[in-house]
């Protein structure tokens, strides 16, 4: 019994497929997104409702608070632990979400990269705040011209990133990635759900957005500033959805310009998971917008798993 890869952007439909997997096999699912873990951050997520985490067991969501951070190597760790338990279970771990770091850490294991430095980014940040990101963007293509080369003037997680380990090592975040990794420790039947027609994706992504913000994405990222000792530099108010609406609540646009840029936002974030797909091997692909996409998966896995 090999785990599964449950991969896709976001829109792609993730969340019904596995739960629709998970009602044909004897499957526990572990969620892979790095916005989940979050405790109270629930509509900008896209969380799952709690009568379908109580159908099916789901792991590493709701793990976390908003200022705290998780990162790939936790993941890994934590993920290693549970598909284990999962098989000793004798149930087949579903690993479902669109954070394509995690699963590159799991299928391909890891680098020994330096762990975050919050002075160092904080120093990084005060650059941004007085040059812009796109200035950032540039330092980085000075130090490190390979890693600048795949991200977006304004990625400004990734851009700070590489910067930050830049300048505690000395040595571009490209070389450090090229260096041997830690070896993964189990096979996955690797699954992506793409879609066939792009615009098809960006209308589901608008209409999403537009629906958390009817739901209360706003209210909820208010409610996380009252409750939590935050900042925008945190990965959770980095997340895509409340980046947007902490800067409209901080008056830096309006209504109309927070739907545009956050839709704008979403489908970035779409285009760099299907660039990550795309460079993923050993990958069967199906079409999210077919009618019988899950069919088709059950079909696929019965023949991979069990026959």
């Amino acid at each position: 019994m090999k785990p599964i890869f449950l991969m896709g952007p976001t829109a792609s439909g993730k969340t019904a497929a596995a739960i629709d997997l998970a009602s044909r096999f004897p499957a526990e699912i572990i969620s892979v997104d790095s916005a989940l873990v979050f405790r109270h951050m629930d509509i900008g997520t896209a969380k799952p409702e709690k009568e379908i985490l109580s159908t099916v067991p789901h792991h590493l969501i709701d793990i976390i608070d908003p200022d705290e951070a998780y990162s790939a190597g936790r993941f890994r760790d934590d993920a290693t632990r549970l598909i284990s338990g999962i098989m000793a279970r004798g149930k087949i771990p579903l690993l479902v979400g669109g954070t394509m770091l995690y699963f590159k850490a799991l299928s391909e294991g890891l680098n020994e990269l330096p762990k975050a430095d919050m002075a160092v980014r904080a120093q990084i940040d005060e650059m941004a705040k007085e040059r812009g990101w796109p200035a950032m963007h540039e330092m980085l293509r000075g130090v490190d011209p390979e890693t600048a080369a795949r991200l977006e003037p304004g990625d400004s997680q990734r851009i700070q990133r590489a910067l930050e380990i830049w300048m505690i090592t000395k040595t571009p975040m490209s070389r450090l990635i090229s260096q041997k990794r830690s070896e993964p420790d189990f096979e996955f039947v690797r699954i992506a759900l793409i879609p066939s027609e792009r615009s098809a994706l960006h209308r589901r992504i608008e209409s999403r957005f537009l629906a958390m913000l009817e739901t209360g994405l706003v209210e909820e990222t208010e409610s996380l500033r009252k409750k939590f000792t935050l900042d925008p530099s945190m990965p959770s108010m980095r997340t895509v959805g409340y980046r947007q609406a902490w800067q409209y609540l901080e008056g830096e646009f309006g209504k109309s310009e927070l739907i545009e840029k956050g839709i704008a936002a979403t489908r970035q974030l779409a285009k760099r998971q299907l660039t990550w797909l795309r460079s993923m091997n050993n990958l069967e692909n199906f079409d999210c917008l077919e009618k019988d996409a899950g069919g088709r998966i059950c079909d696929f896995l019965q023949r991979t798993l069990f026959e």
